[in-house]
């Protein structure tokens, strides 16, 4: 064993949200690095609204990855990640990295929170997730043959959260490569939520339909499905602000970080039709 190896599994890390679309990935993309990791969630006695269960999850850690569980620019966000952040520099772990969004102005403020805590930050700002077709609020709709969706005919370069699970670890075990900077995580190349949903189709033999439909009009659906009012109001603004072309250019920092390209949409739609992901 190394002594490089030897301090990697002598590094602890909280992983928040260990049980979610980024967080569990990122627990597993942190073990393979080498680190021991702590995963932080409810399940583990975790909670972001209940500040009395931080300092027992964060003892004795080095770093945290931090994933806000609703959006990360509702009006709480900023709140929550600055006093768990300035908790964690307070307890010794100053090595913080914030899971964020790519384009979204909101996300500012808990940007700030965390850079105006003492920590050594550093900020992923993530693009739409590939995932997001494959467990997320679509699959409902894509194994019913109609994805209805306030995306237009904008284009996103889909990032698989794979990727962002090993830049996150990557970023860990480079010590201070990465401190004060942010990143910005992308798929390979730009779809269209119609391209998106037709290569599905192609992979998997379904006929679905792409249906566009105004950000108000998903706010709706939304409500329908029981989501909360000013949860509604939030996503609908989110929506309106995101789909009008703003992330429709890919980064080089998957690349820069990781030395490899990003994978593409197309591998995660064989792997995740392979796994049954549309099927009834």
């Amino acid at each position: 064993m190394t002594e490089n190896t030897r301090n990697r599994q002598n590094t602890t890390v909280v992983v928040t949200g260990a049980s979610g679309r980024t967080g569990s990935r990122v627990v597993e993309s942190a073990r393979a690095a080498g680190l021991t990791v702590r995963a932080a969630s409810r399940a583990q006695g975790f909670d972001w609204e209940d500040p009395t269960t931080w300092a027992e999850t964060l003892r004795d850690a080095d770093a945290a990855y931090l994933m806000y569980p609703s959006d990360i620019g509702a009006p709480a966000a900023a709140e929550g990640i600055g006093a768990l952040a300035r908790e964690a520099v307070r307890l010794g772990v100053r090595r913080l990295v914030l899971l964020s969004a790519r384009g979204e102005t909101r996300a500012r403020a808990a940007e700030e929170a965390l850079t105006a805590s003492g920590a050594d930050w550093t900020i992923v700002r993530a693009t739409w997730f590939a995932q997001n077709f494959s467990e997320g609020p679509l699959v409902e709709g894509i194994r019913n043959g109609e994805l209805v969706f306030p995306g237009g005919e904008v284009k996103e370069p889909f990032v698989d959260v794979r990727d962002i699970a090993d830049v996150v670890a990557a970023v860990l075990v480079s010590s201070r490569r990465y401190v004060g900077r942010t990143l910005e995580l992308t798929g390979p190349r730009l779809l269209s939520w119609r391209e998106a949903v037709g290569e599905i189709s192609a992979a998997t033999g379904m006929s679905l339909v792409y249906t566009p439909v105004p950000a108000v009009a998903y706010g709706e659906v939304l409500a329908g499905f029981g989501v909360p009012s000013e949860e509604v109001a939030l996503l609908v603004e989110v929506f309106e602000e995101l789909m009008d072309g703003r992330n429709a250019y890919v980064s080089d920092d998957v690349r820069e970080v990781l030395g490899r390209e990003p994978r593409d949409f197309a591998d995660f739609v064989r792997e995740a039709s392979a796994a049954g992901a549309w099927k009834m």
